[in-house]
């Protein structure tokens, strides 16, 4: 695999509720991450006293942020009231050449900044609210 641009790492949001996905508009910087809680399940009868782990157990989570541009765009204004509403609609984040991950996730961060002399910018956060489905690239 080749190196990839950062800008091709996508965040889409459920725009109408429909199924139809557009990117949030203005976004500079992306990141999800996925993490996922062990189950210690180790006793004395553990071999050499090593920890054990219990497969398929815990949490599955995943999380997106992201920060840029102020664009008062259509995906701005969604993403806004998403957070005001409390809704949790699909999203989809696009991995260039890994795939596309999507799911129901909560805007659970919305924060906006300028300067005197500078753009005004946003940082989102979204956290995952049910079971992702993942679909590699082709």
């Amino acid at each position: 695999m080749t190196a990839q641009n950062g800008k091709d790492l996508l965040i889409k949001v459920d725009i109408l509720g429909d199924g139809t996905f557009e990117t949030i508009a203005g976004l500079r910087a992306t990141r999800i991450s996925f993490n996922a809680e062990s189950v210690d399940v180790t006793s004395l009868e553990s071999q050499g006293g090593w920890r054990e782990l219990l497969a398929g157990a815990g949490v599955k989570t995943a999380a997106i942020s992201g920060s840029g541009v102020f664009k008062d765009a259509s995906t701005d204004e969604r993403t806004r009231q998403l957070f005001f509403d409390g809704e949790i609609p699909d999203f989809q984040v696009i991995i260039p050449d890994f795939g596309t991950v999507e799911g129901a996730f909560q805007v659970t961060s919305l924060e906006y900044a300028g300067n005197f002399n500078g753009e005004a910018t946003y940082e989102l956060a979204l956290a995952s609210a049910g079971a992702l489905s993942f679909v590699a690239a082709v």
